[in-house]
């Protein structure tokens, strides 16, 4: 039964008014006049394509009201559509190194963590729907050639969206089809025989132009500064929009995408010689294989229904099929090597395939209401998803095996058969959310968002031979925002949520954490200037955690977790927009502290202090930018053994060219310094981050 006793009260005026809308106060003419501001606001796009803006006017990713950056109640940063093309950021792991806040964990080369204000961000949303990442990482690369921009919401987005994940949530938000024609080609080269190529065309099919479509595609190759490790990617997407009369709209749409990797790294290189003193490697030195290979595919299709009602009210619903596969033959390699003879490194070789399918449905109802003399905001729905893993390990004959001298290693090594031993995995999660909130106006300088979200999470199945039944899982996460108009540039802000996050990851013996419980505060100043095109935060922040899924070790090549009761406070400086003409600016300062229960320091992994920065200056027929991204020291243990890596900055160069209205050229030159570093301490492997690197894109639109 669904915990009412739970609800904050704040929430009952909400129901209130949902109930009987129609008995709506008159307004005065100072109520008028406040009602056509707010209208104004939510009216603004969140598209960012064909602006050459770092920031957006307006957001729904937070709280699914639309509104700009300084009335949303939490730290939001936008990584925009000219941000992602003048730097060539083609995948998530660049958009998120180069986002404030977030740090890009990546283990491995096709397996990634992300982390914010010191916890795993596992909620990852396409246009506001989705579920928890099945393994709390991502497997393989996400192309971004189909997103207009990315939000990315940090701490507990626990109001409507997701599963109250304290990090962040972060949202990518699809290209749209145009009434207008549009053509984009474009041609990239770099490092490592780096070739890349996007077509997108968008436009009207009907002459009415009550039928809109786009397709967009992408075909990329590469080789490596890693030894032997080469990767190719396909992707496609399409999508058509119907008005099937004037307040209906009809959204179809299917993604595709394929990564293919030769010699991939599973797990990294050790840290630490025999004698506890830390390796030092070529940055080009991989522990893989010449026969491995870790091969992704997810195809994903989508429909949703929109439809106008009376005084501005709105219905939608969406449902999103996902279909992802994985089939691999890795190559893992443990121990402590000798420093002078390199013996000591052993091989866990294995063949894996996996399945998840998820299917996601929401529908969701929102307007404007009158009480008390004054315009409100109300949004209410549900969502039901479900998840269907399947698993499979071949594990191969040999494991164990001495690899020799790894000084010498160049990745040969006879390929076993997979067939020593074998497991499996078949397990299913669903998740079922109601969710209320509204936006009241209290006065001309005052708003107030409160609402709840109830969550119900069940799991079922067998994962290598140890029941995941887990059932019920259910609470009731309540939320209040609080934003306080003190002049036209500046606005204080408060906000609080519960935390109820259910966990994907296993314990020593296979069995699923429990769910994340916990709270969450924010606080801070909102600044917006330049007409609403520079927006500026300084938030506070303050996070108490139980279970929070912590690497324990391994087991036969796989990872387990424990639960560990943590603590983040900290403070976080955003800037993003325009500085004054043709000068746009995105960066941040943010520094964390992250506590156990009893008070030592956790996650040393996570660098307590950090820097992005990233400027683009366009004058005439050039653009010229810079990006600088700082991180302060960091650590961990490996067998009792502190392993250090010092603080460290990396320099991005970009310079650009408007030959013709339709055809540019731009030039990205990455780690400029030539930097040494590596990538993650969040296993006690790792491996080196890319050296020195160049990509020249030429673009041609219509």
């Amino acid at each position: 039964m669904f915990p009412y006793n739970k609800i904050t009260l704040l929430i009952s005026a909400s129901l209130v008014s949902a109930a009987y809308p129609a008995f709506a106060q008159p307004t005065d003419p100072e109520t008028t006049e406040l009602s056509t501001v707010v209208v104004t606001e939510q009216a603004d796009t969140t598209v960012t394509e064909g602006s050459k803006a770092y920031t957006t006017p307006a957001t729904d990713s937070a709280t699914k009201f639309k509104l700009s950056p300084k009335q949303t109640p939490q730290t939001v940063s936008t990584i925009t559509h000219a941000q992602m093309e003048d730097y060539a950021m083609s995948d998530i792991q660049h958009v998120m190194a180069s986002t404030p806040g977030v740090n890009v964990e990546q283990v491995e080369t096709n397996r990634t963590y992300y982390t914010s204000r010191g916890f795993d961000i596992t909620n990852f949303q396409t246009d506001g729907s989705g579920m928890p990442l099945t393994f709390g990482n991502q497997q393989g690369d996400i192309d971004t050639i189909i997103y207009d921009h990315i939000d990315i919401t940090k701490g507990a987005n626990a109001l409507l969206n997701g599963t109250g994940d304290p990090s962040a949530t972060v949202n990518m938000v699809r290209k749209r089809p145009t009434e207008e024609a549009q053509i984009s080609l474009n041609g990239a080269a770099g490092s490592w025989n780096q070739r890349r190529v996007e077509g997108d065309v968008s436009g009207k099919i009907s002459e009415n132009g009550k039928l809109r479509g786009r397709v967009v595609t992408a075909l990329q190759d590469k080789d490596s500064y890693l030894d032997r490790y080469s990767a190719n990617r396909n992707v496609f997407y399409g999508i058509a929009e119907a008005d099937l009369t004037d307040n209906t709209m009809l959204t179809v749409g299917m993604q595709y995408q394929e990564n293919k990797t030769d010699s991939p790294l599973w797990g990294a290189l050790p840290l630490v010689y025999s004698d506890g003193s830390p390796t030092n490697y070529d940055v080009s030195t991989s522990t893989a294989t010449d026969w491995s290979y870790w091969n992704t595919k997810e195809k994903r299709g989508f429909i949703e229904l929109s439809h106008a009602l009376a005084n501005d009210w709105k219905l939608k619903s969406s449902f999103t099929h996902i279909d992802f596969s994985q089939d691999s033959e890795l190559f893992y390699v443990y121990g402590e090597p000798d420093k002078n003879t390199g013996l000591g490194l052993y091989s866990y070789p294995s063949a894996y395939t996996g399945a998840n399918q998820q299917n996601i449905a929401d529908i969701n109802l929102s307007g404007p209401f009158q009480l008390f003399g004054r315009e409100h905001q109300l949004v209410t729905g549900a969502s039901i998803s479900h998840s269907n893993v399947r698993q499979w390990s071949g594990y191969g004959q040999g494991i164990g095996t001495s690899i020799g001298d790894f000084n010498a290693w160049n990745g040969q090594y006879a390929k076993p058969s997979f067939d020593a031993s074998t497991n499996d995995g078949r397990h299913k999660h669903d998740q079922r959310t109601g969710y209320l909130a509204s936006r009241f106006s209290v006065t001309d300088d005052l708003s107030l968002i409160t609402g709840a979200r109830w969550t119900n999470f069940t799991t079922e199945g067998v994962s290598y031979g140890v029941s995941q039944d887990s059932k019920g899982n259910s609470d009731v996460t309540p939320y209040v925002g609080v934003v306080y108009d003190l002049t036209a540039n500046y606005a204080l802000y408060a906000s609080y949520s519960d935390i109820f996050t259910p966990q994907s990851k296993v314990d020593i013996n296979d069995n699923v954490l429990a769910p994340v419980t916990g709270k969450a505060y924010e606080t801070g100043v909102k600044g917006e200037f330049m007409d609403k095109r520079l927006n500026t935060t300084l938030a506070l922040f303050k996070t108490k955690q139980s279970n929070v899924a912590e690497s324990a070790g391994s087991s036969g090549g796989k990872t387990y977790y424990k639960g560990l009761d943590l603590q983040s406070e900290g403070y976080e400086f955003d800037i993003a927009g325009r500085v004054y003409d043709d000068l746009e600016v995105s960066g941040g300062f943010t520094h964390v502290n992250i506590e156990n229960a009893d008070g030592s320091e956790a996650k040393t992994y996570t660098p307590r202090n950090q820097i992005k920065t990233m400027a683009t200056y366009r004058v005439q027929k050039w653009k010229m930018g810079a990006g600088v991204n700082w991180q302060s020291d960091i650590y961990t243990t490996v067998n009792s053994y502190k392993v250090t890596q010092d603080s460290y900055a990396l320099l991005n160069l970009m310079a650009g060219y408007q030959f013709t209205p339709s055809l540019s050229a731009t030039l990205n030159v990455y780690n400029v310094t030539n930097e040494k570093y590596y990538n993650s301490f969040y296993w006690t492997q790792a491996y080196y981050g890319a050296p020195r690197n160049a990509m020249l894109n030429v673009s041609w639109k219509y």
